[in-house]
């Protein structure tokens, strides 16, 4: 006797407000908007105008979960064979991937309209290739084409701290375009390790992730060596005057704290060390940035 597996034809009729949040990845939005925020108040000397960081922040959180939609979308055949993702909402069939781009379209436009009118249309326009470029360029084509989509697509994952610096000063700042450059940087070893774990998952789905296309011990040394550029880059924010000594110091024991990681993943790993390393990267983001913030308003 085989098993069956049947797809709901209402799907919405199962859906709910969790399952439409589960679509825009709110952990993921919440780290991003931790950047983006941190970016405002890096942009000034002073506070940043409430207006800016209410509407700021909601236009730019709604644009990064409009992206997300539209990758459950177009990843659903993808995930329907990863174990991590056969759960989401509209693999799953609890939300109409007709209904879910509906969805992704008020959002982007509730973003932009947010952005454009509350904010300035710089970082309306900015936002907007955002979307266009992690939802459509990585997603659809990067993603499917070449061992390097993580590395060239997180440029789209890396300019919240931008979008931030943007929306309280109307200008692109080379010390924003620093903020870009760290999170460029880090993307990398940061996704490459969950790569690792994952792996027969990418494999099954066809996806070139670099685990597959090159092997786990090419994918282990080249988180290290980026994990080693990583560490160098962080220390541009100090020595271009951006931040003072207390960010220095912080950079430099989460970037040996991180390189310890990827040291142990190159030449000690346990069978749990590529996700340990993953979930640490995400820690260790969040920590340099708010370091960079403690160091902007206390010691600069």
């Amino acid at each position: 006797m085989t098993e069956s597996v049947s797809v709901p034809t209402n799907a919405d009729n199962h859906a709910n407000w969790r399952d439409y949040l589960e679509l825009t990845k709110p952990k993921v939005v919440v780290v991003l908007m931790l950047t983006a925020v941190i970016g405002m108040f890096l942009s000034t000397p002073g506070w940043v105008p409430l207006d800016v960081l209410i509407f700021g922040s909601l236009g730019m959180a709604m644009a990064m979960g409009a992206s997300a939609v539209v990758n459950h979308v177009m990843d659903q055949r993808i995930d329907a064979l990863m174990e991590r993702t056969l759960n989401r909402p509209v693999v799953s069939g609890k939300i109409d991937s007709k209904k879910a781009l509906v969805f992704a379209t008020l959002l982007s436009v509730a973003s932009m309209v947010i952005l454009d009118i509350f904010t300035n249309r710089l970082t309306a326009v900015l936002t907007f290739f955002g979307i266009v470029g992690y939802a459509f360029i990585y997603t659809m084509y990067l993603k499917r084409a070449t061992p390097q989509n993580i590395v060239i697509g997180g440029l789209a994952g890396a300019i919240p701290p931008l979008l931030g610096w943007t929306a309280v000063t109307n200008e692109v700042h080379p010390h924003a375009l620093l903020l870009v450059l760290i999170i460029f940087v880090w993307t990398p070893p940061h996704f490459w390790a969950l790569a690792i774990h994952r792996r027969d998952d990418y494999a099954k789905a066809e996806i070139p992730m670099l685990p597959v296309t090159h092997g786990i011990p090419f994918t282990k040394t080249s988180i290290l060596l980026y994990t080693i550029l990583l560490l160098i880059t962080t220390l541009l924010p100090y020595l271009t005057g951006m931040s003072g000594k207390l960010y220095l110091a912080s950079a430099l024991v989460l970037g040996i704290w991180f390189l310890v990681y990827a040291l142990k993943l190159k030449y000690r790993p346990l069978p749990g060390t590529a996700m340990k390393t993953f979930g640490f990267s995400i820690v260790y983001l969040m920590l340099l940035f708010m370091m960079l913030l403690v160091d902007h308003y206390f010691f600069f």
